[in-house]
């Protein structure tokens, strides 16, 4: 089969001289266009020679109708300073990465038991659990790799939480979609491009000497040692969720908080105050995890029973030892050690919290008598 060779030719139409160019086209055949002036034809030939020259004979193919949807695509780039070439490779880099990409629901399944694999607490796996499962009812069937920075963002505004519980809710979503990255199931991280909420520093809210009592009163056997030890030796939650009755030293007074399970990584001893001492007396030759099986349940159970499950207040029991024993024993550098935190911040927060008064009623909550059982009465004296 003869293939038809780009040519510039005259002919006449209707008694008219015009110019024609013949274009070979991709498998056969070919196309020609017609124009009144020779100039024009020429343009059109050499720019055919071209690109012929360039990119072969697929290049002289090209339908009109595609030439024009070429032009418009690149009209609509021109803003945006992109080719045609840049959008194709752009593209086609989203269809590959939705692809080989999983949906949210599966993708969540494998993050929590890669965590699980890796060791994390108890505590932060049931945390992280409970907020991707939201996510979750809202985006479970969909792939991970076609969701947007801006679709997350509407969803933890629809959340309607206070600041600092949907920054936390951004933090686990910014972990779920590490993990889909290193896993290849998204190319980036949508969540660069998802604003934190303004959290706008609050007032400490700390338990009054009668709800502290109260809680105490409505404690079990098992939970009790959480309780009075966040009331009266203010270790963070998750330091007391580690703590090990062999790190109570009941003999020299002393709790200690191993760098392994501190949350500056730092090693420190907690004076047991007196109170404290008499609330752990029953539990001296006790081993093992101070907290039990279940604690969160039983926690609830307990201030529920006290009248303290709604409106708890935001690490309440560290707040409360922070600013009793500022008022008590004012000394900020002290206490600092004794918290794992600076003496500037204990300064900020904790200062002027309380009176005086309440203080000292504050570290003279003790069981009301030896041997009561297992929930035993309070005075606060």
């Amino acid at each position: 089969m003869r293939q038809t060779s780009l040519s510039l030719s005259k002919t006449r139409i209707g008694g008219k001289l015009f110019w024609q160019v013949t274009v070979p086209k991709l498998g056969g055949g070919r196309e020609r266009r017609t124009f009144k002036e020779r100039a024009a034809a020429q343009t059109f030939f050499d720019l055919a020679k071209v690109q012929r020259q360039n990119f072969g004979t697929a290049a002289m193919s090209i339908s009109e109708a595609l030439r024009v949807e070429a032009v418009e695509c690149a009209e609509i780039l021109k803003p945006f300073g992109k080719t045609l070439r840049d959008a194709v490779k752009y593209y086609t880099g989203h269809l590959s990465a939705i692809s080989s990409s999983k949906t949210v629901r599966v993708v969540i399944a494998e993050l929590l038991a890669a965590r699980e694999a890796d060791g994390v607490s108890d505590r932060y796996l049931d945390d992280l659990r409970q907020r991707l499962a939201r996510f979750e009812t809202a985006y479970g069937d969909t792939m991970i790799a076609s969701l947007s920075a801006k679709q997350i963002s509407d969803w933890l505004r629809a959340l309607g939480l206070a600041p600092l519980t949907r920054n936390t809710f951004r933090l686990r979503l910014a972990a779920l979609f590490s993990f889909a990255r290193r896993s290849g199931y998204v190319k980036d991280s949508p969540l660069g491009d998802v604003e934190k909420a303004k959290e706008r520093a609050g007032e400490i809210e700390i338990l009054t000497v009668a709800q502290t009592a109260r809680l105490l009163e409505s404690a079990s056997a098992v939970t009790l040692p959480y309780w009075a030890i966040g009331a009266f030796a203010g270790l963070r939650v998750a330091e007391i969720e580690r703590l090990a009755w062999e790190e109570v030293d009941f003999e020299r007074g002393l709790i200690e908080v191993k760098a392994a399970k501190a949350k500056t990584g730092s090693r420190r001893h907690v004076h047991i105050q007196p109170n404290l001492a008499e609330w752990l007396a029953p539990y001296h030759t006790a081993t093992g995890p101070v907290c039990p099986i279940g604690l969160r349940k039983r926690l609830d159970a307990d201030r529920e029973r006290a009248g303290l499950l709604e409106n708890w207040p935001q690490n309440a029991l560290r707040h409360s030892y922070g600013s009793y024993m500022l008022s008590r024993f004012p000394d900020a550098a002290a206490l600092a050690l004794q918290m794992g935190n600076s003496p500037a911040m204990i300064f900020k927060h904790y200062r002027e919290l309380v009176k005086p008064a309440d203080a000292v009623k504050y570290w003279e909550i003790k069981p009301a008598s030896a041997g009561a059982g297992n929930v035993v009465s309070m005075k606060a004296a």
